[in-house]
């Protein structure tokens, strides 16, 4: 893998924009897309991207989880699964 062709100028995108497509799409790796020789922006193809937001999605999850046991915010799993049949035993009330 040669980072060197993940990394292109914004006026190599301006030119080839279809062959970057195809190379994110073919290889999956990101390409960075630098200004002025700084990194501006990313190029990444869409499932990477899913992939990537599912994992950080997951990982706050985990993070809020953490953080309730720290700080003694926990049920039995007995007391959540009352509630929750609690709740849907109680009939939605609805304003007309």
């Amino acid at each position: 893998m040669k980072l060197e062709n993940d990394i292109q100028p914004v006026t190599y995108l301006k030119s080839h924009a279809a062959d970057l497509l195809q190379q994110v799409n073919e290889t999956r790796r990101p390409v960075i897309i630098t200004q002025n020789g700084h990194a501006r922006a990313v190029l990444q193809d869409p499932r990477s991207y899913e992939e990537m937001r599912a994992t950080i999605t997951l990982l706050k999850l985990m993070v809020q989880g953490e953080d309730d046991l720290r700080s003694g915010r926990v049920m039995e799993q007995d007391e959540v699964f009352a509630e929750i049949e609690a709740r849907l035993a109680t009939p939605l009330v609805t304003k007309r």
